[in-house]
This record gives C-alpha cells, structure tokens and sequence, in this order.
C-alpha cells in the first residue's frame, strides 16, 4: 500500500496528513477555511486518492500560514506515499473545464521541485481563503512533494470556477503520474532525483 503520514508542529499551526494513493477517492479535510476544505476534497475525488487533512491554525491572523503548513504536510505524505517511484507513469497532463473556466496542469514526479504558476484571480478572497494562497499551495506542495509542476488557467471569469477547475485537473494529473505501469524506475538514469 502506498501511504503517507506526517505531522506539522509550529506556533502557528498543527497539521496531520495521511495520504493513500491506492484509495477511492475518499477525501475529509478540516481547517476552519471552509473553501480550502473544498478545493482538497475535490482534489482526493478526482486523483482517486485518500486523503485525509486535519489544520489547527492561527486563522485569526490570516489564512496564510495553515494553508501553506498544509501544503507543506501534503507534499511530505505524498513523497513518502510515492516511496522511489519505481513502476509510476511519472508524467501526468490534464485540461479541464469548468463552465466558463479552463485550467491546465502539467507535471512530473520527478523528485526535482520546480513550480510555474501563470493564474490571475480578479477577487482578493474565495470565501475565507485568500485567491494569493492557490499559487503558495501549489508551491508548497510540489517543493515538498518533489513534484515539477505547471498550472495554466487558460480564461475564465468567476475566480470560484478557476480555482476548482485548477484543483481538479491537479487531481487527474496526480491520478495519471501515480499509475504503476511498468516494474522500473521511469528514467533512463536509473533513478529520479
């Protein structure tokens, strides 16, 4: 079974991840920001992973720290769910529409953290979060992951639209990079890192 588990400890938050790729789909996140919970719920659902995302943070400071702790967290249970990757397809590539909204993501567990991040958001906030902490996430998350990782919106106008529509293709893009599909290392070099 390929599964994750860390804890974070800081003075600004407590976070617990556990990450099972091998899952269904199943996702329970709890971080007092209520469209943050949202957006990770959907990313277990469209990766067909487990997850499970546990946040006490200083929210009444800002969103900032618990939703970047939890990319950190994520990205720690996810490298040590992927183990040395051997037999992974590595690369995963997904466009997906959401209404008016199109967002495209690109990456590869390559071990090597790289982020490009080419989003506008015209509104400060999605409900509690902050539209600034997508793009903190998503770096969080694939430095910690060991991820290289690409997320384009291609348009759209309703910022609740675009950040869905970047959540979920993250998921199929995870979902596809994570299939086993061979019993090798997927790299000429013999190894990723």
């Amino acid at each position: 079974m390929r599964r994750g588990e860390t804890e974070r400890s800081t003075k600004e938050t407590e976070i617990r991840c556990v990450w099972d790729l091998d899952g269904s789909g199943e996702g329970d996140s709890d971080t007092g920001i209520g469209f943050f919970d949202h957006m990770i719920e959907l990313l277990a659902f469209h990766s067909g992973t487990d997850l499970s995302l546990q946040a006490d943070g200083d929210l009444d400071v800002d969103d900032h720290h618990t939703i970047e702790d939890c990319g950190i967290a994520m990205g720690k249970a996810f490298r040590e769910a992927i183990g040395d990757r051997k037999g992974i397809a590595r690369y995963g590539s997904f466009t997906l529409p959401m209404d008016e909204a199109l967002a495209s993501v690109n990456l590869d567990i390559s071990g090597r953290p790289y982020l490009v991040f080419d989003c506008q958001f015209a509104r400060e906030s999605i409900g509690m979060m902050a539209t600034e902490m997508v793009e903190e996430f998503m770096r969080a998350f694939a430095f910690n992951a060991g991820i290289t990782l690409h997320v384009r919106l291609l348009y759209g106008t309703n910022d609740h639209h675009k950040a869905e529509a970047i959540f979920k293709a993250l998921g199929h893009a995870l979902k596809e990079a994570v299939k086993i599909t061979s019993d090798e290392i997927p790299s000429t070099k013999g190894m990723l890192e």
